[in-house]
């Protein structure tokens, strides 16, 4: 593999920083932070040399809508190239011997950590942020403050590991896409492909571009919608099936699917590679 350079939402020390890490450190790339989604991908998209690494979904936080809205502009031109997923233990980092009155996180710890929280922070006032390191960043920079992130980020912030991992009942899974102008290497097992559909609007169009699939015994493992700017009541669907593109089956189903859509565009055929354990 050629020299990329692959961006991430940042800042260093994100568990997509650390799942780029672990994805493609055997290859000396330039990691490339990023302050948002949107930066991304427009940091992909001005060079065929490099990839962005983002958030589609978490298993208790939901859906990464950034990303999804970029994925359905119709003005990119990214597809995606695999799908790679973690498997998240988060720390609590903070200054031993500091009382915490403040507690900096991204949304999706928010929900998973919810009842630890107020089991044993129930006066702390919960902050939203961007990201884990950002939290971490910016609850080093003021007293009796301590942040929910990746472990990794104690170091970098200089920052004492107060717990770890917070426990939590319900497994902590976030999916990622990998998204390029084209595809930068030679694919292994394509097991899934992503579809930016736009339906008419009408009754049954959902059904009706859905059916040919499932009458294929395509499996259907994500869809969602997202309102379409300036077309009140028009939807457009991320749509991902368990199927390559190449294969007759899928392109037989689209063929006969297409009649009922206005729009479709293929984002990608690819692989999704095994789970990564990460913090």
């Amino acid at each position: 593999m050629s020299k990329l350079e692959i961006a991430y939402l940042g800042p260093k020390g994100t568990f997509a920083y650390e799942l780029a890490r672990k994805r493609y450190g055997h290859v000396e790339h330039t990691m490339v932070s990023q302050e948002t989604i949107n930066d991304v991908f427009a940091y992909v998209t001005k060079r065929s040399s490099r990839i962005g690494v983002v958030p589609i979904d978490n298993s208790s936080g939901g859906t990464v809508y950034p990303t999804v809205d970029a994925l359905l502009n119709e003005s990119e031109q990214l597809e995606i190239q695999e799908e790679i997923s973690i498997d998240v233990r988060l720390a609590l980092l903070g200054r031993r011997g500091e009382k915490i009155d403040n507690i900096y996180t991204h949304f999706a710890p928010i929900k998973h950590c919810q009842k630890w929280l107020q089991k044993y922070y129930p006066s702390a006032q919960v902050i939203e942020t961007g990201s884990t390191a950002i939290a971490a960043r910016e609850a080093s920079k003021i007293r009796n403050a301590a942040a929910i992130a990746n472990r990794v980020c104690a170091g970098i912030y200089n920052m004492d590991i107060l717990r770890h991992p917070i426990p939590i009942r319900m497994k902590n899974m976030t999916h990622f896409f990998v998204i390029a102008r084209h595809h930068t290497q030679r694919l292994q097992k394509i097991s899934k492909t992503s579809l930016a559909v736009r339906l008419k609007n009408r009754t049954g169009s959902l059904y009706e571009f859905l059916r040919p699939m499932a009458d294929a015994k395509i499996n259907l493992s994500r869809i969602i919608s997202r309102p379409i700017e300036g077309k009140p009541r028009e939807f457009a669907f991320l749509i991902d099936v368990d199927e390559n593109i190449h294969k007759h089956k899928l392109s037989n189903a689209l063929k006969e699917a297409a009649r009922h859509a206005q729009r479709i565009k293929v984002l990608g055929s690819y692989p999704c590679f095994r789970m990564y354990h990460l913090g």
